[in-house]
């Protein structure tokens, strides 16, 4: 059984040293994992009769053409399976469908209506825009092997339970259990924010770097994590909530039902309520252009606009600063949407965090601004899914 075991766990580690780093030679694996050149072979011989890489030519430009038997690389089959990744956004739902190797096949975004919704109720519109998803691909619903979901709110991504969320009408679901029930399809559930530090660290800027913070702002505002090149949850699979830190007493009223809330002060929706003086924003719809409103009228002079846009852009440098001063990141990626509204990494909120941190004699960790449209949330979903069906796919070796 032991030797079973390690089996399945050299099979689950070169197939993610292959998915990350493919093509790749098998020399390479060995060197990279510490598992012994004879074992490589026999281990990707099998992955390769169970259809899950394949060999490809090795480009040799620039090099001798080698004699004898030409030189192949391995890679992920993208074929052998489809998997689904979707975000829940409060207008929306952005949908991506990838192949095995993480290549886009299919995108979708599902319209639904901006309110709280019962369990059963948003697993329906998932599955309709799964189902949208999949006719648009030309393959059935039944043909994706997983699908990875972010919420915005505090979820349990290790039991699949949403703890609390603004998408839903109740708190304490087993969400991820009630997807898969009215799916047909292996559901898994993660805070979005989560998910967006995931499509970083698969896809985007942080894949070079084993330590960084990405800070979400949209209709709220959220924190991924990756430290030592893995996700961080905390013990109760929920942690890094940075738009429910504190930081004023007693202060503006948070969707999440407690007060001085840091999305009480920058998100988007909090911008609308505290300008609610400023022309008829507040009616204006959808939210995002009440904000550019609020920022038009900041710019031209409006001292109630100015005030609360002031007031976001300290609170949120306050955020920041408190975030470097406790874990000491390489790297900030500020990501979502909504960068395209500049308040919160104006030059001046970025000094104000500089000036903040504690002052020694090296710099601060860089902070970069990445503008994803809402398809990339929804990849980050996939790339969470896809760990799950690499691990699935790993075992049912063991019966082929």
């Amino acid at each position: 059984m032991p030797f079973r075991h390690q089996k399945v766990e050299s099979r689950r580690l070169l197939l993610r040293e292959i998915s990350q780093r493919g093509p790749v030679p098998r020399i390479d694996l060995a060197d990279r994992t510490g598992i012994s050149r004879a074992t490589v072979t026999s281990i990707t011989a099998e992955l390769l009769r169970g259809g899950l890489i394949e060999e490809v030519p090795r480009d040799s430009s620039g090099e001798e053409t080698p004699r004898g038997r030409p030189r192949v690389d391995l890679r992920i089959a993208g074929r052998a399976h489809l998997i689904a990744g979707l975000k829940v956004s409060d207008v929306s739902i952005s949908l991506v469908l990838m192949d095995f190797d993480g290549a886009d096949v299919a995108h979708h975004e599902h319209a639904i209506a901006p309110h709280r919704y019962t369990p059963d109720a948003l697993a329906d519109e998932v599955h309709h825009g799964l189902a949208r998803l999949a006719e648009k691909a030309r393959c059935a619903l039944t043909d994706i092997s997983g699908v990875g979901v972010g919420l915005a709110g505090i979820v349990d991504a290790g039991n699949g339970l949403v703890y609390w969320s603004p998408s839903l009408d109740r708190r304490n679901v087993p969400f991820a259990a009630v997807l898969s029930d009215r799916l047909g399809i292996a559901a898994y559930v993660d805070n979005d924010a989560n998910l967006v530090a995931m499509a970083e660290l698969t896809f985007g800027i942080g894949k070079n770097h084993s330590d960084f913070i990405v800070i979400t702002i949209e209709s709220g505002v959220g924190m991924g994590m990756v430290l030592g090149g893995n996700l961080y949850r905390g013990t109760r699979g929920c942690g890094a909530e940075f738009g429910h830190t504190k930081v004023h007493l007693d202060g503006a009223l948070c969707r999440c039902g407690q007060r001085g809330c840091l999305e009480a002060y920058v998100a988007d929706y909090a911008l609308v309520r505290e300008a609610h003086s400023v022309g008829n924003v507040a009616q204006m719809a959808p939210t995002s252009k009440a904000v550019t409103a609020i920022l038009a009228a900041a710019r031209a002079g409006d001292p109630t606009a100015r005030t609360v846009i002031e007031r976001a852009g300290k609170m949120f440098a306050l955020g920041l600063a408190n975030l470097v001063n406790i874990f000491d990141p390489e790297l900030v990626i500020l990501a979502g949407e909504q960068m395209q509204f500049d308040h919160l990494y104006a030059d001046a909120v970025i000094e104000q965090m500089r000036k903040s941190i504690v002052d020694i004699d090296k710099p601060a960790p860089d902070v970069v601004v990445h503008k994803w449209d809402t398809f990339m949330w929804a990849r980050g979903g996939a790339a969470y899914a896809l760990e799950f069906v690499q691990d699935t796919a790993v075992e049912a070796l063991e019966d082929a």
